[in-house]
């Protein structure tokens, strides 16, 4: 009967007409990733720009080769699944000796809007436009936007709407609400001149500094760089984004994306591509080539919708429940903030993930029959045996498990991630076990999994410092039974949980920092009554709050 149901609602949610209201869907950022030393320089390579069909790269640089600043540069690709060749300077005609930035193409390819401080402008930094009659032409020579646009100060990093309609930019014009404003121009037909800019007002600006921004296609999100509270302290702000429900509606507040793409230096020129699922910028980070590199990161949307680790069943029910509505929870297709409405576009997004983990970045199944060596399936953290634990193949809840003696065995990993980075989940299935016993902790770190003094599940992954207190259950996992043990933090909250269920939770300010590897089955300083003495099978790392 429930799969006859089931099928019936699947057949009748294809049928359905959507609506046309609009909304967010809520995403996740990857780590970031250096776009290569093709692209980055050892000099400074920044504020990227992509043309339409993405096989168009547009950038500034400082790299040998120009004409004695900051030059616009551009790389192509054959295909989107292509790395990117050799980057060629855009020539005298766009380049000048003074510095031009921050490269924004429009949609059909014909019209290059850049920043540059170069003669004839109408002083400071101003906007410029060079265009082409085709995209096999040769590029004009560039136009200043003129004083409707420019002023006698600093305007720069303009964002061309996908219509050619708007033209975002920021300012420190006269009339913002900070040292510089986000800004949009606006014009009824791309033959027109553009109109006066209009601030985009106090949701966006403030009383600090507002700078590079980006438009998507869609014209419902933004991306800008902000020096607001809240950020990560690089040198001019962080990264953050703001989406509105329609065109025609006013934007949402800003909504900083994290540690994962912001860091404590410069965070700088985002862009996002047409379809939403790859953030550009530049970044002063650690791991490039030179002064500031370009990287990337990928914007996926959360499908696992009652979190619970796996997307299956439970969240398709939940889609069909919200069929034909703005329910910004199962809005995810086609970009990662949706289209507005809940249709056959989220269900195929939501059908070409069914059964996968999300958000699952380690899992050591730990059903090996032989060697020293854990294999993660799930990324390339493998573990090393250490002291001579046991294979038992057939010993385990899922398959096999690993027979610790409590003296000196545990499993060591590679470095996987920082607790103080933001939200994370830890699960494991243990046997055995004492008081004061570790089953997962991490080196020069905190024990993140163990039983407490009188056998119940605990933590001693707090916040730093002497508000900072371990949060222990009184649910006893050394009974000698198979019991699921997990450790959610959701950014404020930890959550303890024993077979699914949870036992102790705590609000905490943050997590103590750690840039070390795990130890499965023992402390985070080896000490000799930290080792595990029992079975430990299946463990599972996510990097966000799971709901078992």
């Amino acid at each position: 009967m429930k799969t006859a149901f089931i099928k019936s609602w699947v057949v009748a949610l294809l049928l359905l007409i959507a609506s046309t209201v609009s909304t967010r869907a809520d995403f996740t950022f990857s780590e970031p990733v250096n776009m290569g030393p093709t692209l980055n320089s050892s000099t400074r390579d920044e504020e990227p720009g992509i043309s339409a069909d993405g096989l168009s790269l547009y950038y500034c640089s400082l790299r040998s080769g120009g004409y004695g600043n900051y030059d616009l540069w551009m790389a192509t690709r054959a295909t989107t699944q292509d790395a990117w060749g050799t980057p060629a300077n855009l020539g005298s005609i766009v380049n000048s000796s003074s510095h031009d930035f921050s490269p924004d193409i429009s949609a059909d390819g014909l019209s290059l809007y850049f920043g540059s401080d170069r003669p004839g402008g109408s002083g400071g930094y101003d906007i410029w436009v060079a265009t082409r009659a085709s995209r096999q032409d040769a590029w004009r020579k560039p136009v200043n936007l003129g004083p409707q646009v420019n002023t006698s100060g600093l305007e720069g990093c303009p964002a061309i709407s996908d219509d050619g309609l708007e033209l975002y930019f920021w300012s420190g014009r006269a009339g913002g609400y900070g040292d510089a404003d986000v800004w949009v121009s606006r014009r009824a037909a791309t033959e027109d001149a553009w109109g006066v800019p209009a601030n985009l007002g106090p949701v966006i600006n403030g009383p600090t500094t507002e700078l590079c921004c980006d438009i998507t296609a869609d014209g419902r999100c933004l991306v800008i760089v902000s020096t607001q509270a809240g950020g990560y302290g690089g040198t001019y702000g962080d990264i953050w984004m703001a989406t509105r429900r329609t065109k025609n509606d006013p934007w949402g507040s800003l909504v900083n994306p994290g540690p994962m793409v912001n860091s404590s230096t410069t965070d700088n020129g985002p862009f996002l591509s047409v379809d939403g699922s790859i953030l550009y910028f530049s970044s002063e980070r650690p791991g490039g080539s030179g002064d500031a590199d370009m990287w990337q990161v990928s914007i996926t949307p959360v499908l696992d919708f009652n979190s619970d680790g796996i997307v299956d069943i439970d969240d398709l029910l939940g889609m069909i429940d919200c069929w034909g509505t703005d329910e910004p929870l199962y809005d995810i297709g086609p970009i990662p903030w949706g289209d507005g409405v809940v249709d056959k576009k989220d269900l195929e997004v939501l059908m070409s993930h069914w059964g996968e983990e999300t958000a699952l970045i380690a899992h050591w199944a730990l059903d090996e029959t032989e060697g020293i060596l854990a294999a993660d399936s799930a990324g390339a953290n493998d573990g090393t045996l250490v002291g001579g634990p046991l294979w038992q193949p057939a010993g385990g809840t899922l398959k096999g498990a690993l027979l610790l003696d409590g003296g000196d065995d545990y499993v060591g990993t590679p470095f996987l991630l920082d607790p103080a980075t933001g939200p994370f989940s830890v699960f494991a299935w243990v046997k055995g076990g004492a008081s004061g016993q570790v089953i997962v902790s991490q080196e020069k770190g905190a024990d993140w999994l163990m039983a407490g003094s009188d056998g119940g599940l605990k933590t001693n992954l707090k916040s730093p410092g002497r508000f900072g207190k371990a949060l222990a259950s009184q649910a006893v996992i050394t009974d000698q039974d198979w019991h699921r043990v997990g450790l959610v933090w959701d950014g404020a909250n930890r959550i303890l949980y024993v077979d699914d269920i949870e036992v102790a939770r705590d609000t905490q300010t943050g997590l103590g920092a750690s840039a070390d590897g795990l130890y499965i089955g023992a402390g985070s300083k080896l000490s000799a009554d930290s080792f595990w003495s029992g079975l430990i099978d299946d463990v599972r790392i996510y990097n966000r709050a799971v709901t078992p």
